[in-house]
């Protein structure tokens, strides 16, 4: 992720909707991810299904994390 964030400057959204489980391990680099965006000064959005929304919630990361609903919200919260 890092050479990606340094070969752009665009926002980003995780899309995570398709994955059954999120840990720790999951958690440790989506946080690792969203302070980089952060530190950039850029957009960061996760969109998860509702397994991994439950995850984020449980750890009270959704509002840092920036979770969307589904990626045609995430996009249009980009595009405002």
């Amino acid at each position: 992720m890092e050479d990606v964030l340094k070969a752009n400057l665009s926002s980003l959204v995780i899309e995570l909707s398709t994955i059954d489980f999120l840990d720790s391990s999951g958690l440790g680099a989506l946080v690792q991810i969203a302070k980089q965006c952060n530190e950039r000064k850029r957009a960061f959005l996760v969109v998860g299904n509702p397994r991994v929304v439950q995850t984020i919630k449980l750890v009270r990361l959704e509002e840092f994390l920036h979770l969307a609903p589904d990626l045609e919200t995430a996009l249009k919260k980009l595009a405002a």
